[in-house]
């Protein structure tokens, strides 16, 4: 059977289906041999019993049967294919590391050198010849090396032994005449010496980057760690509030439900008075219509006339003919949730003022930068205040200042934690307030959008609040003071109603890079309506009643 397997290819026992070697082989009426299962369904999911590989179309599906012999031959492949596959393995275990000799037919030797004319590793026994020979002594040669092809140039099939600083590529001394002439270039010795020389800069450079990401990395825990903890309080919090704000409605159904049964005994117990008193005068009235009965067949005059005396007494007057003893109870409810709501409200006042007093420990003493400030803007001296006004200043236009729109950013910048200021634009018509990429464009139109590197909330005509770009903002009062706060990991910049300790508007999911800087423009003067001034408040004059 081994003798055979020696005189036929592996592909002829080959499944024209499944492309491996049979498994089960079987023969149909044409003569083509398929594994079993891959025939079948074939067959199984064909409308008809056609060959896949002559297209012969069988009536009815012949009965299968396994090809023994085919299948033998295919089992002995397979054990072949094992056996030649463990060998490839051993081979490449020994030699791992190792360059054999190119000549050995047999049993390979260890390569002692290499031949770069020759492009063949030698061992000491075949290597001899290059030592002897004359014309093979000028061939150079090298320590034992694989892929010898890498050392020869593709282009004219001689060493790579000089390198061109030009083009940054090893070369040989054909490509020096023919496409290196003008270049600048040096043996590999020299480029070999120069570039060893800089890997001691090049491992400090490499170890300064590890260690700046180990200490990102440290950083990242830190703050994830943080992060935890708030997450831990918030959620301790959380569950202190609305466990209270449930009491609290708990509380006052309770008292609800005991008022509305309070109300509904006392009706009952009016009612149940006045049906007593109702019961007294039905029994005093059935009385007299007894009596009334009897004398209607008495004919004694005397008895008659002496006992119609005392019917003649008043009836007992009928007092409750208006009496409503029914409760309304309509609008209890209402005015249970109204007094819920209203406590609620203040709760929630109450959690609203204490969560801007969290971001507020984050202040930071912004400053406005005068070298951005557009020419139109006149800044205070304490660079706390900026307004407009319609005449430009003979400045110069730095590649930092705002050529186009009246705009101008703070000099404190935000590149990592958190980070809130606060602003007063009250008696203003119009203003625009956020933070900024320090790539912005500052010399044409600024269009309000994180994809423009603004994150900002602005007002128009007295009343029409926005953030971005289009995002209307609905407030119950007149904006006079706007706190900013920055979670620059957290990826979040909010806007805060700071007398109204009310969160307006945040913009979340932002991804952030290089510094941000406070942004303002006090805008133009509105007909005179708009001249107040955008002032930076100090955050520790804020006060809130927690």
């Amino acid at each position: 059977m081994t003798s055979a397997c020696a005189f036929l290819s592996e592909e002829q026992f080959r499944c024209s289906i499944c492309l491996e070697v049979f498994t089960d082989p079987v023969s149909i009426p044409c003569g083509h041999n398929f594994c079993k299962r891959c025939i079948t369904h074939h067959w199984d999911v064909s409308d008809r019993c056609e060959c896949p590989v002559c297209k012969t179309v069988s009536i009815r599906k012949p009965e299968l049967h396994v090809n023994t012999f085919i299948a033998e031959m295919a089992a002995q492949f397979r054990r072949s294919s094992v056996k030649k596959t463990r060998k490839i393995s051993v081979q490449r275990s020994f030699s791992e590391g190792t360059v054999l000799c190119d000549v050995c037919t047999n049993t390979k030797s260890r390569a002692l050198k290499s031949c770069l004319m020759c492009m063949t590793s030698y061992c000491k026994t075949h290597l001899e010849p290059h030592y002897r020979i004359p014309g093979l002594k000028r061939h150079e040669l090298i320590d034992p090396m694989e892929n010898l092809e890498d050392r020869i140039c593709q282009s004219h099939g001689q060493p790579l032994e000089k390198f061109c600083e030009t083009d940054q590529m090893c070369i040989c001394r054909r490509c020096i005449s023919l496409d290196h002439q003008p270049h600048r270039i040096v043996t590999l010795e020299e480029e070999y010496q120069r570039q060893k020389d800089g890997l001691e800069e090049k491992e400090a450079e490499i170890q300064q980057n590890i260690q700046e990401r180990q200490l990102t990395i440290k950083r990242m825990r830190e703050s994830v760690k943080l992060s935890r903890e708030d997450a831990e309080l918030e959620k301790s919090n959380s569950v202190q509030v609305f466990s209270t704000l449930i009491q609290n409605v708990e509380n006052d159904l309770a008292q609800l439900l005991v008022s509305i049964e309070e109300k509904q005994k006392k009706t009952e117990e009016e009612a149940e008075g006045f049906i007593a008193e109702l019961e007294d005068d039905i029994l005093e009235l059935t009385k007299r219509s007894t009596e009334v009965e009897q004398l209607k067949y008495t004919e004694d005059h005397l008895l008659f006339l002496q006992n119609i005396l005392s019917l003649n007494v008043p009836l007992p007057a009928n007092k409750w003919t208006h009496v409503q003893v029914y409760s309304l109870y309509e609008g209890t409810m209402r005015r249970a949730v109204a007094q819920l709501e209203e406590r609620l409200s203040r709760e929630v006042k109450k959690l609203l003022k204490s969560e801007l007093k969290k971001v507020q420990q984050y202040a930071v003493d912004v400053t406005l930068d005068p070298d951005t400030a557009n020419s139109k803007l006149l800044l205070k001296n304490d660079g706390k205040q900026v307004s407009y006004h319609d005449f430009k200043q003979n400045i110069p236009d730095t590649p930092k200042r705002f050529s186009t729109c009246a705009s101008v950013l703070g000099k404190q910048s935000c590149s990592a934690g958190k980070f809130y200021f606060e602003v007063l634009v009250k008696d203003k018509t119009k203003w625009e307030v956020g933070v900024a990429r320090e790539t912005i464009n500052r010399k044409g139109h600024i269009t309000l959008s994180p994809k423009n590197g603004f994150w900002a909330i602005w007002l128009r005509d007295g009343c029409d609040y926005r953030a971005g770009l289009s995002v209307h903002l609905s407030l119950k009062s007149k904006l006079e003071k706007v706190g900013v706060f920055i979670d620059y990991e957290g990826g979040i910049v909010s806007f805060y109603d700071v007398d109204a300790a009310m969160l307006m508007h945040s913009f979340t999911g932002c991804h952030f890079s290089g510094k941000l800087f406070p942004y303002f423009r006090p805008c133009n003067l509105d007909n005179g309506e708009n001249s107040a001034p955008l002032i930076i408040s100090t955050v520790s004059e804020t006060k809130l009643n927690v």
